[in-house]
Formats: C-alpha cells, sequence, structure tokens
C-alpha cells in the first residue's frame, strides 16, 4: 500500500579540487505533481484573522485522491453505525451518551489529523534553485560535495529523497502514503502518526461496540436492540468488525513503524536502501521531541498545533 521512490542525485562539484562544476543552462525541473492553495482568502472571507495556516499542500495524484475519499468514507460508515445502529437503539441513557460522546471526539482527531497530514507541505525543497549562483553563494570548502537532484534541478540536502508522485524532493521521506494522498516528512510526520493512532484507536473501540451489540441482541432474540431490521443489522454489525479488525491491525502496524523508525532516527527509505548513516544521530527521546515538539505536553496528541522543534537542521551539501 506504501510507495517508496528512488533517491537519483548528480555530483555537482570536484570532490579533490573542490571546484564547481558548470551547471547546463537549459534544464528544466519536471512538472509538479502538487499544487500550492492560498488559503487567506478564504479565511478572510469568514472573519478569520488568526490564520491556522496560509497555504494548503495539495498532491494531484488520482490514485491518492481516491484512496484519500474511501479513507473518509470508511470513517463515516464507522460513525452512522456506532450511533444509529448500536447506540441510539441502547435502553440505558448514560451508555449511549458517554461511549457515543467519546467514539465522536476520538473520530474527529482521526479525521483531522488525516486532514492535516494530507494538506501539509510534508518538508519540500524549492525546485530550480540548483544554479551556479546559488551553489557558489554555499562557500564550499574543498572537499565538500553538494549535490543535485536531476529531477527538481535542486540544490538536495542530507537525507532528502525525489517523490516520483509529488515530484519534489522532501527533506527526511519516510514514504509516500496514498491514504493520506501525501508523503510524510519532516514536518508532517507528527501528523501521520496521530492519525495511525487515532483510527487504531477507533477501530478497536468500534470492534469491541460492535461484537457486545451483537451478543446484546442474539440474547434479546432481536428484539428492541437496534433501529433497523435483523438482516440488516447483522450486514451492518459484520461489516464494522471487518472494517474494525482489519484495520485496527494495519494502523497498529503503521504506527508501531513510525514510532520504531523516530526512535532510531532512521527513515523507512533509509532502512529499505540500507544507507549508510552519514548524520550524527540522535538519542531516542530527543528524536521524538525533534517530530513531536518541545517540552512535552498535551499539545503532542492535537494534529491542531504546529511543533516547536527541538532539533531541526536542513544540511545543504553533503560531505
Amino acid at each position: 500500500m506504501e510507495n517508496y521512490t528512488e533517491n537519483n542525485t548528480q555530483n555537482y562539484s570536484d570532490a579533490e579540487s573542490g571546484q564547481v562544476a558548470p551547471i547546463p543552462k537549459k534544464e528544466v525541473p519536471v512538472a509538479d505533481g502538487i499544487k500550492i492553495i492560498d488559503c487567506r482568502p478564504l479565511f478572510r472571507k469568514f472573519g478569520i484573522r488568526k490564520l491556522p495556516f496560509r497555504y494548503a499542500w495539495f498532491v494531484t495524484d488520482v490514485c491518492g485522491i481516491v484512496c484519500a475519499v474511501l479513507t473518509w468514507l470508511l470513517i463515516l460508515y464507522s460513525q452512522y453505525v456506532v450511533i444509529f445502529i448500536i447506540l441510539l437503539p441502547h435502553q440505558n441513557k448514560a451508555h449511549k451518551v458517554i461511549h457515543g460522546f467519546f467514539f465522536l471526539f476520538f473520530s474527529f482527531l482521526a479525521a483531522a489529523s488525516h486532514l492535516r497530514t494530507m494538506f501539509s507541505d510534508p518538508g519540500s525543497i524549492q525546485k530550480g534553485n540548483a544554479t551556479r549562483e546559488n551553489i557558489l553563494r554555499l562557500g564550499l570548502k574543498e572537499g565538500q560535495v553538494v549535490y543535485k537532484c536531476p529531477k527538481c534541478i535542486s540544490i538536495k540536502p542530507d537525507r532528502a529523497h525525489h517523490c516520483s508522485v509529488c515530484q519534489r524532493c522532501i527533506r527526511k521521506m519516510d514514504h509516500h502514503c496514498p491514504w493520506v494522498n501525501n508523503c510524510v516528512g519532516e514536518t508532517n510526520q507528527k501528523y501521520f502518526v496521530l492519525f495511525t493512532f487515532y483510527i487504531c484507536f477507533i477501530s478497536i473501540y468500534a470492534l469491541f461496540l460492535s461484537i457486545n451489540h451483537f451478543i446484546t441482541c442474539l440474547a434479546k432474540d432481536w428484539k428492541e436492540c437496534s433501529g433497523a431490521s435483523p438482516p440488516a443489522t447483522t450486514v451492518f454489525l459484520i461489516f464494522l468488525i471487518f472494517e474494525g479488525l482489519l484495520f485496527g491491525i494495519f494502523t497498529a502496524i503503521m504506527c508501531a513503524t513510525q514510532l520504531l523508525s523516530i526512535i532510531s532516527d532512521e527513515t523507512a527509505i533509509e532502512q529499505l536502501k540500507k544507507e549508510q548513516a552519514t548524520w550524527q544521530k540522535k538519542s531516542s527521546w530527543l528524536s521524538i521531541k525533534s517530530v513531536f515538539g518541545h517540552p512535552f505536553s498535551w499539545r503532542w496528541f492535537s494534529p491542531f498545533d504546529q511543533p516547536k522543534f527541538v532539533y531541526q537542521h536542513s544540511f545543504m551539501y553533503s560531505v
């Protein structure tokens, strides 16, 4: 389900002499696979002065758009079954209110995390900046090497990789995920981890509620246990159990994989390609704070909070 891309680079300096080789003048970057949407007019229209963000990053990949819409439909389906089939017909009012509140609350956090991951710039590199003037401006010393992406025509920082879907180089790119229709990189990895965590939580929650409701209906011989007919209720519950089991396992694995990648300070692409670490690896705790922010607080679990990075340094060249 996850797409990985190759890290294609060209060396544009001589490691022995330290002299920068000339760059062809007629090189043109490949066409963007994304669109940058200016959200400021929309916020002003609704009288929002303190802008949560100015621009939205949108990947124009058809497969990714379909997968993102499908994700939303699955979330809405689980909400419909839990609220209208399971909870509302329940006779205990406290049971309905408590479970309804928690399920809708965490569903909202999952949806918000999905949107934030999908519309956030994952850490893209400016295209076409690999000009002779910019390379000379770096002030490279003897033995220093600068790399350039032949597709983006951009100066490539250490640990950046080119995404063939976004057609951009992404800093600390982990992978391109069609379910969020975006790359997971340096600046949106927190939101992706929250998305997988909250989806896993509501999947397990829905699985528990649906199995409990199914047992209750069997005990009551399907009398006054649901607002739908017994056959319809059975179909709804079976699909919800299947969805909860499938996506609960899938997102649990994804969330655990992401956390292990963060702790080890090594992205999925770097692990897949078995790249030797040319960077100084951080401690596990510092690596976690570099993604979720510093210091530790409840904001770590909020998809609306932009993390304040304790460690963030983009290298403009590789030695």
